[in-house]
């Protein structure tokens, strides 16, 4: 499966979706390993903060992300700050965790991969 997230398309889900199983769950976050499972309001998400020299690269990279997002049909939640963005993915629809959450963070780590001015974790 190496690989495979960040090249998937998002499928179509809604209510009755089901969640990843706690097995996709291992096999899917061992392809985004800086990620952060996390629970809110009784929802599984994937979490992960990008850090950047400045705002203005931070806010860029929002604005990557949002441009994928809405190619995907899937929307994040995105904190920007300076010299950083905190990225969260859900499905709302189904109250936690579908396979396009993690297909979305495997996306986001290659937008990442390609910005010049990151900085280390």
């Amino acid at each position: 499966m190496a690989g495979e997230l960040a090249t998937a398309r998002c499928e179509a889900c809604g209510p009755g979706s089901p969640q990843v199983t706690p097995d996709e769950q291992r096999r899917f976050a061992a392809e985004i390993p800086e990620w952060q499972v996390f629970e809110e309001d009784g929802e599984r998400r994937l979490r992960r903060v990008f850090t950047f020299p400045d705002f203005a690269r931070a806010l860029a990279f929002t604005d990557r992300i949002g441009a994928i997002a809405e190619q995907e049909g899937h929307h994040p939640a995105l904190l920007t700050e300076w010299g950083k963005v905190a990225v969260t993915w859900w499905t709302h629809s189904i109250g936690g965790l579908h396979k396009n959450d993690f297909i979305m963070a495997a996306k986001t780590d290659a937008v990442w991969k390609q910005e010049p001015a990151r900085t280390p974790a």
